[in-house]
């Protein structure tokens, strides 16, 4: 007796890296398990960050999101932990091959909510041609990049969301203690993290403060613009360092240093989650599986135009080959990434911290005023009253 046909539902974001990679597995899965359909949706990386995990619950079998999501999710019975669903050896070894933090930052309560299938870190990127057009020598500290920017060949991901993202890295960098109980970071040194961060924005074109790093990379890969010849740091795409993705190739690699530290960006990065309302919890956590496994990412998951979560695929040599050696050369950016913190009110936080963080960015505000007021949020969303 033939088992009965299933249909999965599923919602990625809007980018080749998002959304084909998933696409692609789910069609292969679909050729190796007759009977079985798996439909993918997606939606803006915007909403990627910000949608509500509690309606994608109700309406997806399987969900790729973003790990501060995690806590409250968990807390609400969202989703499915792997632990009752999948093999004990699997999950070590997802666990021994994450790229930096990834796999634990979708733990909470010693469950794991999440496979980590992509990973990603602020990188630096830039035009190899226009590097060489313009004689420029690659950064290697903070000042350099500085004066760089003032010679107008620099570029930033300036987007609110990454704006506060970059306030970690630099308050790291100033020798501040970030996601503490009671301050997301000592005041003085938060307002200097935002001050360098203005620093750079005001040498760089106004439009880099509404860029995403899509956007950033989409321009970077196409202008003539010598203002794209480097970027000291924007979420990486590795899609951009694929032959024929885009009209110019971008060279990927590691952050400066900030006297003498090498700058620590904040990870990123997507993982798959089965939803706890799914009626097909078997066969959802069949494909989480398959796609997390390390031959399925450095497959035709990495072929569809992802960007794997699995620490085997960033050391392939035909992945490498294929992107410039973008896993490679950015591997220990990855895994020096700063892990945000992982508590329920935290995306309260983020959603009300970011326009704070971008307004100081953008001028608008000094970076001391700012810098109470996130602390004064981090404060409040921690104790559950944002």
């Amino acid at each position: 007796m033939m088992n009965p046909p299933v249909t999965l539902r599923g919602i990625a974001w809007n980018h080749t890296r998002g959304f084909t990679s998933v696409v692609a597995a789910a069609q292969r899965f679909e050729e190796l398990h007759p009977g079985v359909s798996i439909t993918w949706e997606k939606r803006s990386l915007q909403a990627f960050a910000d949608a509500s995990l509690a309606r994608l619950a109700a309406e997806f079998d399987l969900i790729i999101m973003d790990h501060p999501h995690t806590a409250l999710a968990a807390t609400e019975g969202l989703l499915l932990p792997f632990e009752d669903w999948l093999p004990a050896e699997f999950l070590a070894d997802q666990a021994a091959n994450s790229v930096g933090g990834s796999h634990a930052s979708y733990r909470w309560n010693d469950r794991q909510w999440t496979l980590a299938t992509d990973a990603a870190t602020p990188i630096a990127t830039w035009r190899p041609d226009l590097m060489a057009k313009h004689n420029l020598a690659l950064p290697q500290t903070w000042e350099e990049v500085i004066e760089l920017a003032r010679r107008g060949f620099v570029t930033v991901s300036a987007f609110p969301i990454d704006v506060l993202m970059h306030s970690y890295m630099f308050s790291t960098a100033l020798g501040g203690e970030v996601f503490s109980e009671d301050t997301l970071a000592p005041e003085e040194i938060l307002a200097a993290a935002l001050a360098e961060i203005r620093r750079l924005v005001e040498l760089c074109d106004p439009a880099c403060l509404g860029r995403n790093p899509i956007r950033t990379h989409e321009w970077m890969s196409q202008t003539e613009d010598a203002r794209a010849a480097y970027c000291p740091f924007a979420y990486g795409y590795s899609n951009y360092s694929r032959p024929g993705y885009g009209k110019h190739l971008l060279k990927a690699g590691g952050l400066v240093t900030f006297n003498d530290r090498r700058l620590r960006s904040t990870l990123g990065g997507a993982g798959t989650a089965v939803s706890a309302h799914t009626k097909h919890s078997r066969v959802a956590m069949d494909f989480a599986q398959f796609v997390a496994s390390p031959e399925v990412q450095r497959g035709v998951y990495f072929q569809g135009g992802g960007q794997p979560g699995h620490r085997a695929a960033w050391l392939d040599d035909a992945v490498n080959a294929a992107s410039l050696d973008f896993f490679r050369d950015t591997l220990p950016t990855l895994d020096e990434a700063l892990l945000r913190p992982q508590f329920p009110g935290y995306m309260a936080f983020q959603d009300a911290g970011t326009p704070v963080a971008h307004a100081c960015v953008a001028g608008k505000t000094k970076p001391a005023e700012a810098a109470r007021e996130l602390n004064r949020l981090y404060r409040a969303a921690f104790k559950g009253h944002l």
